[in-house]
């Protein structure tokens, strides 16, 4: 997981940077919360959709730099969905998330015959959530990049669906639950990510998973969300959760990551992938 800003990042963004900052003006005027500048993925959808109060941050920019922190503990830390297709469209939309990041990880750890049980996974979801036809589109090309072992194609593969859904939820006026989509990402990435650096610590890699300002941006916006959505018990225990890694990432400027604080951040992690799969019960 992508967590201090490194010299290649900062030159990607800037060409974007007018753009962003309009666009993050923009969505403090209105009481949006801004994504942070380095989660902003995909020119195309920037065109169709612009910069705003719908456009979430992307799960294969958040996943981008946890190649640093490999090997990636996948296995241990995956949560098992529940049989069962959820039955509420926010549930729907923050499965989706951890499916789409159990993508990146298989990508990742090279593990890419878990691809097809993850395709077929996401065809199923997308068709509850209202975004079949475009889901089923990308499950088949993840299939065939599978078998033929692209592991770059199967990433982009992989953020193109998130950002399908994302647009199919827009026109659906269901915008709101992309942002869950985005946080079940977050949480499955933060999850292997934090069990990656207690298992060995160093300053640098701890740097990897400190970031106030994605724990930040996600607490405001459970906040943000329609009340049926953001007063269900299990978003405002998120939110919560949120609230606590924040405090618990944010270091004065003179403070370095420590052992301690990563194993909070691991242990925070792992009951938010806990609660976020509840489904309020």
């Amino acid at each position: 997981m992508r967590f201090k800003h490194s010299a290649i990042v900062c030159m990607s963004f800037s060409l974007f940077l007018p753009t962003i900052s309009v666009a993050q003006e923009e969505g403090e005027n209105n009481g949006a919360k801004p994504i942070p500048a380095d989660l902003i993925d995909d020119p195309h959808v920037r065109e169709e959709l612009g910069i705003n109060e719908f456009t979430a941050p992307s799960i294969k920019l958040i996943f981008e730099d946890l190649s640093q922190l490999t090997p990636l503990p996948a296995k241990e830390t995956r949560p098992k969905l529940p049989e069962k297709m959820p039955l509420d469209r926010s549930d729907l939309a923050i499965e989706i998330g951890f499916l789409i990041a159990e993508g990146f990880l298989a990508v990742e750890n090279n593990t890419l015959d878990d691809i097809e049980g993850i395709a077929k996974d996401l065809s199923r979801y997308g068709k509850a959530l209202g975004a079949g036809e475009r889901v089923n589109r990308h499950a088949a090309r993840l299939l065939d990049h599978a078998k033929k072992r692209e592991s770059e194609k199967l990433k982009e593969e992989l953020a193109a669906t998130q950002k399908d859904v994302e647009i199919e939820l827009v026109q659906l006026r269901d915008a709101d639950l992309a942002h869950l989509i985005s946080l079940g990402g977050w949480i499955r990435a933060l999850s292997c990510a934090s069990l990656a650096v207690d298992r060995d610590f160093t300053e640098e890699r701890a740097n990897q998973v400190f970031r106030e300002d994605v724990a930040d941006y996600y607490e405001v916006i459970l906040g943000q969300l329609d009340p049926r959505v953001s007063k269900r018990k299990h978003i405002q225990e998120l939110r919560k959760l949120c609230s606590g890694l924040k405090t618990t990432m944010t270091l004065a400027a003179d403070q370095e990551p420590t052992e301690a604080k990563v194993k909070e951040i691991k242990e925070k992690s792992a009951l938010m992938s806990k609660v976020a799969l509840s489904r309020g019960e």
